[in-house]
């Protein structure tokens, strides 16, 4: 078997594609284009370069987008007193707060501060606790990248086993939720899971969220299996890999995301139409999908 490999880039396009209309539509009827404000504290290489990638999203489809860059010596009052500012603001209808932040700067107090309707991220305690009940909610971007993948490629999910490597608050957690949902049944896997290959073959669906190069192989999978890869691990050559195994896996996968080219081109595409989301509902509507879960 050869398994077929996911086109997260051409999944990605064609979601801006949607995400075009939708803002058109907005910008119509509201006067105004949705607007999405990142505020990053510090000068961290990698949250700089996620910024401008979802800068260029932005621009490309139509969301106005700005960056509030901060200082590393910012203070939590000067950062809180910001997104108070934009929780009133008209103007914006999404923020982003880049992570991670400086060490004297609390996530927890982020999370707190930013006006629910505006948490595109899905971080603040409302939109995890809406997740928890099963009620609609903002959600983090790369755990809804994975269900939108799942939902674009229309992979059963009602009464399927789903297997979970990895247990992160962005990732693993909140996805189990997400499937839960779709009447999957799902196990998560970790770092203190034992006989963690007998329970990754039982999976219709397996995702490799943890973090460490290539440690899911063939062995590992069902035949005909699919696979999301969420890791994104840097080699020592040079380059990227995922948690998958690619060569060997896509032996017996069924459909398989490759990385780069997977998961990663949705995960700022699907921050983006959480945006657009929040301007609809911040409007008293909602926005048109063309995807049925």
């Amino acid at each position: 078997m050869t398994a077929t490999l996911i086109n997260g880039r051409a999944m990605g396009n064609e979601i801006r594609a949607e995400l075009r209309e939708e803002i058109k539509r907005y910008t119509q009827e509201r006067g105004q284009a949705p607007g999405l404000v990142i505020v990053r504290v510090g000068g961290d290489a990698a949250s700089g370069v996620y910024s401008k990638a979802i800068l260029r999203i932005a621009e490309d489809i139509g969301v106005t987008a700005r960056l509030e860059q901060l200082p590393a010596l910012t203070s939590s009052d000067e950062l809180r007193s910001l997104l108070l500012h934009l929780n009133a603001d008209a103007a914006t209808q999404g923020i982003i707060v880049q992570m991670p932040l400086p060490g004297h700067l609390s996530q927890k107090m982020v999370a707190d501060t930013i006006a629910p309707e505006k948490d595109i991220d899905g971080i603040s305690p409302q939109s995890a606790g809406n997740l928890f009940l099963g009620v609609p909610s903002f959600l983090p971007s790369t755990a809804a990248a994975v269900v939108e993948i799942l939902e674009r490629m229309h992979v059963p999910l009602n009464g399927k086993r789903v297997v979970i490597i990895g247990r992160s608050n962005v990732v693993g957690k909140p996805l189990s939720l997400m499937l839960l949902q779709k009447h999957a049944t799902v196990t998560i896997c970790h770092s203190h899971t034992k006989n963690l290959s007998e329970l990754a073959r039982q999976a219709d669906v397996l995702v490799a969220a943890v973090g460490r190069a290539r440690m899911v192989t063939a062995e590992m999978v069902r035949p005909g299996a699919t696979v999301i890869d969420v890791g994104i691990n840097a080699l020592p050559e040079g380059g990227i890999t995922g948690d998958v195994d690619m060569d060997s896996v896509s032996t017996v996968a069924g459909l398989l995301t490759p990385t780069p080219g997977g998961v990663g081109p949705l995960t700022n595409v699907m921050l983006l139409k959480q945006c657009v989301q929040a301007a609809w509902l911040q409007a008293g509507k909602e926005m048109h999908s063309p995807v049925e879960a």
